[in-house]
């Protein structure tokens, strides 16, 4: 659906003495492109003339944002075109049939999960040029973020990204089925046996055996899901390697950063590995654990039945990110009725993400005039009116913005495990997400429904998710142009 966002002032959205505060205290310095009302542009490239910028986006969440670029560039106006879906997979499954049908866009927005899928596929331009020319206005904001949220918007080298907000999954927990069971805060280092004595402890049955309450869930889907358990046990269901270049952006950005040491032109994932014994063993725990009634039936998508589970106090443990934080508290959840951990280790305790923000359509006619709203996003200014931030439904990639204060209102009250992922834990990587992650995603779901539903064993669902990825990756052998060379 398409929404022309209306002329409303951004103040009457967000309150306006909360909104002016909120501004005045994190406010970034004016940036060239987004000259206050009445005064001309003055970033090279950016029409002065009325342009419209189409944006894919849902207006109920960022239109602020929107309300407040337009006031410093009046001539710019914001259509969003909203697409939904269960999961990233799907929006981008959506938006890769409008764009077939001749649906123009000039910005998208996507995770990790659809990074290299639309620049591998040509659709995404690469925005170094552009970073580098505004270098020094945009140096606070790298400063800010860590360089392992940067790395997955690089592919072959090239920029295609500039990050909004992340997800690591973690361990969320309810805290009072963890004191029911005699349980308090896990250890950052506690232990996948620790993990599965508390969530035994905190299962509930009838006198009929039906579980009442479980110890532990997860929904099918390619973050989350039950990819922590195999990045935990020291595997990956693809191999994994970063590719050559990149020296541009961290030399210009990260120079004195050591946790960019090491670091390159993004991630390479070259060849499935799906029915590697590591990755079998995670998915025999998985389903153990169903079999046992310790976690209910998978479901496929966005994981609203076990928010429900969770918030009824029937669900122990979740892999989530920061974005939960919001969601519980919003569906009634009292800010310490639940509380998160890192996720337990296991053979490794490395952790996974997803991170996202704004991209360009390669066919866009307003690229300038987007790449203006795609660094205005990501300012302080905008953040300030962003809703994700201020209701805490997702992770903020700006680590000034993870504070006390910022989760006081929602919890968890160790709010500090969302950066302390990245921080403590270096090893700790994006999802894999190569250019055919919607067909591999299809793939991996439809295996792991067959494992947990006991219609295959795990090496049989494995083995037979390898050979599909095999004929994948055998069907599409250019998707990283630059490997070999």
């Amino acid at each position: 659906m398409q929404n022309r966002l209306s002329r409303r002032g951004f103040l009457r959205l967000m309150g306006a003495s909360t909104a002016v505060a909120a501004i005045s205290a994190c406010a970034a310095p004016a940036s060239p492109s987004a000259a206050p009302a009445g005064e001309e542009a003055a970033s090279v490239g950016v029409s002065a003339e009325p342009i419209t910028l189409r944006v894919q986006n849902n207006p109920d969440v960022v239109g602020p944002i929107a309300e407040l670029f337009t006031e410093y560039n009046p001539n710019i106006e914001i259509e969003f075109i909203s697409v939904t879906g269960i999961d990233h997979e799907e929006v981008a499954s959506k938006i890769l049939s409008m764009v077939a049908a001749g649906q123009p866009f000039d910005l998208g927005n996507c995770a990790t999960e659809a990074t290299q899928l639309y620049a591998g596929q040509g659709l995404s331009v690469p925005i170094d040029d552009w970073v580098m020319r505004d270098e020094a206005e945009l140096a606070e904001y790298f400063a800010d973020v860590h360089p392992a949220l940067m790395e997955p918007m690089l592919f072959e080298g090239r920029l295609y990204q500039l990050c909004e907000r992340f997800n690591a999954a973690n361990m969320f927990y309810n805290t009072g089925l963890f004191a029911e069971a005699g349980y308090e805060h896990p250890a950052p280092d506690w232990t996948m046996e620790d993990f599965y004595e508390i969530a035994k402890a905190i299962t509930k049955k009838d006198a009929s055996g039906q579980t009442e309450v479980f110890g532990y869930g997860w929904t099918n889907r390619l973050w989350g899901s039950w990819t922590p358990w195999i990045f935990v046990n020291g595997s990956n269901l693809l191999t994994e390697e970063r590719a050559p270049g990149g020296e541009w952006f961290w030399n210009a950005f990260y120079a004195d950063d050591p946790a960019a040491e090491g670091r390159g032109g993004g991630w390479r994932w070259l060849a499935p590995k799906a029915n590697d014994p590591a990755n079998v063993e995670a998915l025999e725990f998985m389903v153990e654990m169903t079999r046992e009634g310790v976690a209910p039936t998978i479901q496929l998508g966005g994981g609203e039945t076990l928010q429900g589970f969770f918030t009824s106090g029937k669900l122990g443990m979740t892999p989530a990110g920061g974005f939960w934080a919001g969601a519980l508290f919003n569906a009634g959840m009292a800010p310490d009725a639940f509380d998160v951990q890192l996720f337990p280790r296991w053979k490794t305790q490395r952790h996974q993400f997803g991170s996202g923000g704004y991209f360009t359509f390669k066919d866009s006619d307003a690229k300038e005039e987007g790449w203006a709203f795609q660094k205005f996003s990501v300012s302080l200014e905008a953040a300030a009116v962003d809703r994700r931030f201020v209701e805490n439904t997702t992770t903020p990639v700006r680590r000034s913005l993870l504070t006390a204060e910022q989760y006081a209102g929602t919890g968890p009250r160790h709010w500090e495990v969302f950066y302390n992922t990245l921080d403590e834990h270096p090893d700790t990587a994006p999802i894999p997400a190569p250019p055919v992650s919607n067909p591999m995603t299809t793939l991996y779901t439809a295996y792991t429904s067959r494992a947990m539903n006991m219609e295959m064993t795990p090496q049989e669902a494995l083995d037979g998710l390898q050979k599909e990825l095999e004929e994948l990756y055998a069907r599409t052998p250019d998707m990283y142009p630059g490997d070999g060379e």
